[in-house]
């Protein structure tokens, strides 16, 4: 699926001349006048938290520090930590309050100790992974330089301040400030933020590399960590500015989210075979874009939760969820996946843009041994909407012969050749509402003029490129091409007439109503999760059954949501939304003036381990 971030315009470092480079609008800080009025789907879907729950502004949040002598505000990689101190002081300067400030990033190891400790968890130079580190956000810093650091008693109030100021082990409150991914990624670009403890510039690719590898290991962990002693969270993702609530009300908000139905906020990116229907359909986007290829519609390591009181809006990271509420998210499944939520839902839009790469995945036995991933990367597409000549490549031609194939691949990287590609890899027509089954190891690609719902296990920037149509990035570079990995990793049984019967998924019906349908879209023996189709003229009610399932509307215009717990969620046509398994039942509820079509994933029930 995503091909990671060397691939997408605008991703060589500069020289940190801008904040952000990304044509994605920011959260708004407050809920737009329009946002009630607006029809169609929603690019910053919220939760309401009930009044006095979210405070605007650095103004409020000092108000709330005066009580108190001792503080300690920490956050996520990526915040702009000067500004953060600047803002802070100028508001304490107003009112009159002497602080004393300790930079925890004086306490780090130097950058040249750092490099080397992350060193081996990076890979070769040239390398597009690494593998997960195994240690802690403590191994960045110097143990005593933590354990020394004191308040003085000429201030009114000592702040030890920066990310991973929660390490000072202070007796005090701690304020968290919480960044979305996207925006990390738009500020890397810039080149406005650096890795965890580096001072080098480095290219966006290999920043984006670290941060998978290492940064982001790390700084979850430290969250999930802290996370039931922060007293504050905020959302740092604006301008000499930020948005910030309790976190007790963080908490109640989440565990009401566990059990009621749910929309991550969606970000999108372009790519070097992106195509237009997202522009044209999302009214939201921007449509100076070049064009769409993904959607980060429910991909969560890269999503925020966003919730809303007063009008005032604040981001948290999807992972908090899990942290506070992995067991009511997930029910039955919850020993198996932990903390990670399993399963992802994303667009890849060709529609008048170009073929995918040529590409497979990784067996899980190989993801878990070099990259240090727990789940692999088995994919499903679902054709949301397509044209007439849209196709699909997937499995081997019945005559395949892999030296031969392997020459041809290898021929083609070194020498700018062309491949004959259906020669040896399989292409079939595409139709709405079609489901092609991608276990690991399975040759495929998606061809032009499609919109594929992706249906897959969670990891998703694991893709082993094996021909990319000769074609070059969107900064006009060529796109990484890893042979060998895939090599180590292609099924080369799934070909000829086993791909139509094993890898086209054969649609049923399965239950019956007065005006519905439900209709099961058998996904590979291989696949943990199971796919459903909902078809309903009125309303449905669906057990839950202690799992949890992710929905999209693929067919209608507006459908209600209603949890038995009571509550009501309106969605439209093409948004993903997640009910958790402690929702119990819910019920869909047709708006629109013809048959609502509803997708379904969910874990199978008989799965008990992962292999």
């Amino acid at each position: 699926m995503y091909e990671t971030s060397e691939n997408i315009v605008g991703k060589c470092k500069g020289a940190g001349s801008k904040r952000r480079a990304g044509l994605q609008p920011l959260l708004p800080q407050q809920v737009p006048m329009d946002a009630v009025t607006n029809e169609g789907y929603n690019m910053f879907p919220f939760h309401a938290l009930g009044a006095d729950k979210i405070f605007s502004g650095y103004a409020s949040l000092v108000q709330w520090m005066l009580t108190h002598p001792l503080i300690v505000v920490d956050g996520y990689g990526g915040i702009f930590w000067k500004e953060v101190k600047q803002c802070l002081q100028a508001e304490f300067m107003r009112k009159g309050t002497r602080v004393h400030w300790i930079d925890i990033s004086t306490c780090m190891k130097s950058d040249i100790e750092i490099d080397e400790m992350v060193a081996p968890f990076l890979g070769n130079q040239d390398s597009v992974w690494g593998t997960k580190f195994n240690g802690t956000l403590a191994d960045f810093f110097n143990l005593n330089d933590l354990l020394s650091l004191q308040p003085v008693q000429d201030a009114d109030c000592t702040i030890v301040f920066g990310t991973g100021a929660a390490l000072a082990l202070w007796d005090a409150p701690v304020i968290y400030l919480d960044l979305p991914k996207n925006e990390i990624q738009y500020r890397m670009r810039a080149g406005s933020i650096t890795n965890l403890g580096s001072k080098k510039e480095m290219r966006s690719a290999d920043m984006y590399k670290r941060l998978y590898f290492v940064d982001w290991v790390v700084l979850n962990e430290h969250k999930k960590y802290i996370l039931n002693n922060i007293t504050i969270i905020a959302d740092g993702q604006w301008k000499e500015s930020l948005n910030w609530m309790l976190a007790d009300s963080l908490r109640t908000g989440l565990s009401t989210l566990s059990k009621h139905v749910f929309r991550v906020r969606p970000w999108f990116e372009a790519g070097a075979w992106g195509g237009q229907w997202m522009k044209e359909k999302i009214n939201e986007l921007n449509k100076e874009e070049v064009n769409y290829a993904w959607s980060f519609a429910l991909i969560v390591p890269e999503n925020g939760l966003v919730f809303e009181s007063n009008g005032n809006l604040l981001e948290v990271s999807f992972d908090c969820l899990m942290y506070c509420e992995n067991n009511n998210v997930l029910g039955k499944h919850a020993h198996l996946f932990g903390y990670e939520f399993p399963i992802r839902f994303d667009f890849l839009d060709t529609w008048e843009g170009g073929n995918l790469s040529i590409q497979c995945h990784p067996t899980l036995s190989y993801i878990r041994k070099n990259f240090g991933e727990t789940i692999t990367q088995d994919e499903t597409y679902y054709i949301l909407d397509c044209k007439e000549d849209a196709r699909v490549f997937l499995g081997f031609q019945e005559n395949i012969n892999p030296n031969a194939f392997r020459q041809a691949l290898v021929n083609s990287k070194t020498n700018k050749q062309e491949v004959a590609i259906e020669e040896f890899v399989q292409s079939h027509a595409a139709s709405k509402h079609d489901l092609f089954l991608i276990p690991n190891g399975t040759i495929h690609s998606a061809g032009v003029n499609n919109l594929v719902l992706e249906i897959s296990a969670t990891p998703y920037i694991f893709t082993f490129k094996m021909y990319d149509w000769l074609r070059l990035d969107l900064n006009g570079e060529p796109r990484a091409i890893n042979i060998d990995h895939a090599f180590n990793n292609l099924n080369f049984d799934r070909k000829g007439e086993t791909v139509t019967k094993e890898l086209i998924s054969k649609q049923t019906v399965i239950e019956r109503g007065n005006d519905w349908e439900l209709v099961h879209c058998p996904t590979h023996p291989v696949h943990f999760y199971d796919v459903h189709r909902i078809e309903f003229m009125s309303r449905i009610m669906v057990q839950t059954n202690n799992t949890c399932h992710i929905l999209m509307l693929v067919e209608g215009s507006t459908i209600l949501v209603e949890t038995a717990g009571g509550t009501v969620m309106t969605y439209h046509y093409a948004e993903t939304f997640v009910v958790p398994a402690a929702a119990q039942s819910y019920t869909l509820i047709n708006k629109g003036s013809g048959k609502a079509k509803v997708v379904k994933a969910f874990c199978k029930e008989n799965i008990t381990e992962l292999k």
